[in-house]
């Protein structure tokens, strides 16, 4: 999962995927990072944590850090926020169309082709963490179903 700095969508999608695959009895390995590193090694913004434990999940000890070439190579799938993460992420891979492949705009899952943003709610306020959370709530369902069996 990855957003811009890691510290809002990414780390909520991760929680939420993260969840849900537990409560699938999947076995997948989760992590998310985000294309800036001005926040590596903070942790989630106290919004994002709060939204979070309102629904029972806690992602305060999840820490920021910056998505790497390696990580390109090494994970399966890789589910964007936006455009922005997605060209960021294009850059990375050189143009590498196995690399690429694995790079998805995760609300494409719900609608696919249409490219639509999870929207950033930093500058926002707590309602924005809301409508991220029901996105991304959305999202996983449909992934947790897709890639599940």
């Amino acid at each position: 999962m990855v957003c811009m700095g890691n510290i809002c969508r990414s780390p909520m999608a991760e929680g939420i995927m993260r969840h849900k695959a537990e409560n699938a009895g999947l076995n997948w390995f989760i992590d998310s990072a985000g294309t800036g590193g001005w926040h590596s090694g903070e942790p989630p913004d106290h919004r994002a944590v709060k939204k979070m434990q309102h629904y029972n999940l806690n992602i305060a000890n999840l820490r920021a850090r910056q998505i790497k070439l390696t990580d390109l190579k090494a994970f399966d799938l890789i589910y964007v926020m936006d455009m922005h993460n997605y060209n960021e992420l294009k850059r990375l891979a050189m143009n590498n169309p196995t690399l690429l492949n694995k790079v998805k705009l995760i609300l494409n899952e719900v609608k696919p082709g249409k490219n639509l943003p999870v929207p950033d709610p930093y500058y926002g306020g707590d309602d924005g963490f809301e409508t991220v959370y029901q996105l991304l709530q959305e999202a996983c369902n449909v992934i947790v179903q897709k890639y599940g069996e």
